[in-house]
């Protein structure tokens, strides 16, 4: 490959990991947890076993909220944990408007 060939690569082709997970913990500033789910089938049983693991990463807008589905990228540490950045919101929560409806200290309306 030449220089003018490295040139002409698309900049968005990055070489920085991506995982796609869902919100489960908006209580710190500028910092979400999220959980992505990995799949893989058992060493010795071949049956399909589904694991979670916990990645902090660093939402600058605080725009995303518990519930939803969004696409995380590495970056540099930023902090102890979190080596993570939000790189964009995927599917909104229905949970989130919910919550944002509800002030913090009320009794949340029984349904009839």
């Amino acid at each position: 490959m030449t220089a003018t060939e490295k040139a002409a690569a698309p900049a968005s082709a990055s070489r920085r990991n991506e995982k796609v997970g869902q919100v489960v913990s908006t209580k710190m500033q500028k910092t979400i947890v999220v959980a992505v789910e990995m799949r893989k089938a058992h060493p010795k049983y071949k049956r399909i076993v589904r694991t979670t693991k916990k990645f902090y990463a660093h939402d600058e807008q605080s725009s995303a909220r518990l519930g939803d589905v969004v696409r995380i990228r590495e970056t540099r540490p930023l902090s102890k944990l979190k080596r993570w950045s939000l790189e964009e919101i995927v599917r909104r929560s229905a949970l989130g408007q919910i919550e944002d409806t509800v002030l913090p200290g009320e009794a949340v309306p029984a349904e009839k």
